[in-house]
């Protein structure tokens, strides 16, 4: 029988044998050595390169099949993979491997008057379930990130990027078996059905301590309506950029180029830009024209289209869409603090950009903005756990609850008190 012709009894037995293996699998990573996680880890690197052309191979059976689909060119671009992204996908995975081995690891310790030494200490956080769509490269990230930080992960990638995570996933597996790891610490569900993902949200009889969606709003969306165990997500990545009245230039022209047009189809890309009414004259046009020549569609108040004829009306709906597509909208705002209302009306509370050179404004604008990442100078795009020095990122939590922005090696743990003492009784 197919993947694709299992019932919905044979996908709940299914879900429920990945679960119990989970759980096994992540009782012996716990205990691993950090020697032997880190085997695995550069193991499954060798792996990936080794394997480079058959891992291409099914990206073209994944990339041939969304073409046929009609797939959008954002996401075609998501899940295409080639020589430049592998060596990236190794690259992070020898970045993770590199972290310090976070569990264990002494977070605070103090002495009480009885005597009694308390140690908070990280531990791992257990079975992680990973529900994402079209992005491979995910599927290499969320499982070394797991594997360092001594968790066991079940992997639900999309129908479109089956292929490639599947022959990413046994790359992984050749550096457990090496490292002498239960193969169960990474596992793929291997049906395409989406019954599998209720399953899991469902928490496969308590074995699924965490889930963790990387996807579009849809997803997303499902997962925190939907799941019986603790979920790290963001909804959507409704980024904003502001171009303050002390704005170099240069900079403005720079950082927001890069910041919406890099890649457009990510959650750090830029979809909101706001220049304050004293620099119109001088960094509107200049800015907006580099983003048309890049082939960004403008989207503009009243006050844009003044000035940039060529520029679409914005409306209402503008502000509250993230396009994921080389579009943006754009407005004119009075002052700083009107910026800052814009963007706390309208934000995901996801990443949020200032170009200023006004220490005071930086400082306003990181003070009363309550996003997970607050650039200065720097594009958005930077958001992002492997730019933030993490290896890879197993997604960005915009929550307030444990984990909040790329989440990484040390945001997938959990901890717990080790007392030491020597007799002491309570009276």
């Amino acid at each position: 029988m197919s993947a694709l012709e299992n019932t919905t009894e044979d996908i709940s037995a299914i879900m429920a044998e990945l679960g119990r293996n989970a759980r096994i699998g992540a009782r012996a990573l716990a205990i691993a050595t950090a020697e032997q996680k880190n085997t695995a880890l550069l193991t499954a690197a060798g792996a990936i390169n080794a394997h480079r052309k058959k891992i291409l191979a099914a990206n073209e059976l994944d990339m041939a099949a969304a073409k046929e689909k009609g797939i959008s060119g954002a996401f075609l671009d998501r899940l295409l993979l080639n020589d430049a992204r592998i060596d990236g996908i190794i690259e992070a995975v020898k970045t993770i491997a590199a972290q310090p081995d976070p569990v264990g690891a002494v977070i605070s310790e103090w002495d009480r008057p009885n005597g009694l030494h308390i140690e908070r200490v990280r531990t791992p956080l257990g079975v992680i379930g990973v529900i994402f769509e079209s992005r491979p490269n995910v599927t290499a990230d969320a499982g070394a990130l797991c594997i360092k930080s001594g968790n066991a992960v079940i992997l639900r990638g999309g129908s479109d990027s089956f292929h490639s995570s599947r022959a990413i996933v046994e790359c992984l597996l050749d550096g457990l078996h090496l490292a002498g790891l239960p193969v169960e610490c990474v596992q793929l569900v291997p049906t395409t059905d989406r019954a599998a993902v209720g399953e899991m949200l469902k928490g496969l009889d308590g074995n699924i301590d965490v889930i963790i969606p990387r996807g579009g709003k849809s997803l997303v969306s499902r997962v925190q309506n939907e799941a019986r165990v603790p979920v790290f997500s963001h909804l959507e990545g409704l980024v904003h950029v502001y171009i303050d009245a002390s704005a170099d230039l240069d900079k403005a022209v720079a950082v927001t180029l890069n910041a919406k047009m890099r890649r457009t189809g990510i959650c750090g890309a830029a979809e909101t830009l706001l220049v304050h009414k004293d620099v119109v004259g001088t960094h509107l046009k200049p800015i907006v024209e580099a983003l048309a020549a890049k082939g960004c569609e403008i989207r503009g108040d009243e006050t844009v289209r003044a000035l940039i004829p060529t520029a679409n009306p914005a409306t209402e709906e503008d502000w509250k869409t993230e396009y994921e597509d080389a579009i943006i909208s754009v407005k004119v705002v009075d002052s700083a603090q009107a910026a800052i209302d814009h963007i706390e009306h309208y934000s995901s509370h996801h990443t949020e950009a200032i170009i200023a050179e006004d220490p005071a404004v930086v400082e306003k604008f990181f003070n009363e903005i309550d996003s997970a990442v607050l650039m200065h100078n720097a594009s958005t795009q930077f958001s992002d756990g492997g730019e933030f020095g993490f290896g890879g990122e197993i997604g960005i939590a915009t929550g307030k609850m444990h984990a909040r922005g790329p989440v990484g090696v040390e945001q997938l743990t959990s901890f717990k008190y080790r007392v030491r003492g020597n007799g002491q009784l309570r009276p």
